[in-house]
């Protein structure tokens, strides 16, 4: 029996490797073309305090007991940053990377740059398993200069580039196709089999991202999304989508703090859902928070 187990814990280990792959740049990013297509941003939840007590509101249609339009179930961990739920249409393809990058991608960058400031006690302490875990202890500015490098490395085209995934975009990507809390359906019970967060990471001695791609990915091949390092996107955070746009929503054009998506490792349950979202200041270098790129085409 337990040589049995054994087969198919390797057979689901082999399986989950076999992934399509839709390109694989220099440094061996791997992407999987993502179509263009709508989804709902945001989450299906009560109307908050405010908002019920907000005549104008009221009189612009915001007069039900929900903000639901995608006629989802109501998420109870939805918090005020993640409404109103919206019709969002991501007008243009483009490619993401399958795995958040690695510690072994971003030290390439280290190298070829002669960048030994990032090389702090801190990026050390925090990057400790591997060559083949989510790079962590990154900024938002430290991502755009690996990506800045990346691009003039292999000379990519103006509207060829690598590039942090708008909030949309990563959202869009995330659910891949679906309305729920997790990409994978509304039972947080299941999530130990789809992230690395708080209840499995904290049973493993020294805390740190996982080497990716060991969990179940999305219907779009996209892996981690829940878990493992939190995620920097491009956009500048703005409290809520009261002013999102329709057609490839960015974020405000000021702001101090940059949103960043996805949970991590140190996280509960309720902050690894495809809605879930945080902001920091984009010098901001923590021990969770790493990034994934896209290929716009």
């Amino acid at each position: 029996m337990i040589y049995f187990k054994y087969f198919i814990f390797i057979f689901w280990m082999a399986c989950t490797q076999l992934q399509a792959v839709d390109f694989t740049n220099s440094i061996g990013i791997q992407f999987v073309n993502i179509k263009s297509g709508n989804f709902y941003m945001g989450s299906c939840q009560k109307l908050p305090a405010d908002l019920k007590q907000d005549k104008k509101q009221n009189f612009m249609g915001f007069n039900s007991n929900s903000l639901c339009p995608s006629g989802a179930a109501l998420d109870p961990n939805a918090l005020s940053n993640e409404y109103p739920q919206h019709d969002v249409f991501i007008s243009k393809p483009f490619k993401m990377g399958i795995y958040e990058v690695t510690l072994g991608q971003f030290k390439r960058f280290i190298e070829a740059q002669d960048r030994d400031d990032l090389l702090t006690d801190d990026f050390i302490a925090a990057n400790g398993n591997g060559d083949r875990a989510a790079v962590v202890s990154v900024s938002w500015k430290d991502a755009q200069d690996f990506i800045q490098w990346l691009n003039k490395k292999e000379q990519t085209k103006k509207h060829h580039r690598y590039a942090l995934p708008t909030e949309a975009q990563w959202e869009y990507a995330a659910r891949a196709g679906t309305d729920t809390h997790y990409y994978y359906g509304n039972n947080s019970a299941k999530l130990v089999s789809y992230a690395w967060y708080d209840q499995n990471i904290y049973n493993m001695g020294r805390r740190y991202t996982q080497p990716v791609g060991q969990k179940i990915p999305n219907a779009w091949g996209l892996y981690d999304i829940h878990g493992n390092a939190s995620e920097w996107v491009l956009d500048r955070y703005r409290k809520n989508y009261k002013r999102s746009k329709h057609i490839d929503p960015e974020g405000p054009f000021f702001g101090s703090e940059r949103v960043i998506r996805g949970g991590s490792w140190m996280g509960g349950e309720a902050v690894q859902r495809s809605a879930s979202r945080i902001s920091a200041p984009p010098n901001t270098r923590d021990e969770d928070i790493g990034f994934r790129i896209i290929l716009q085409n």
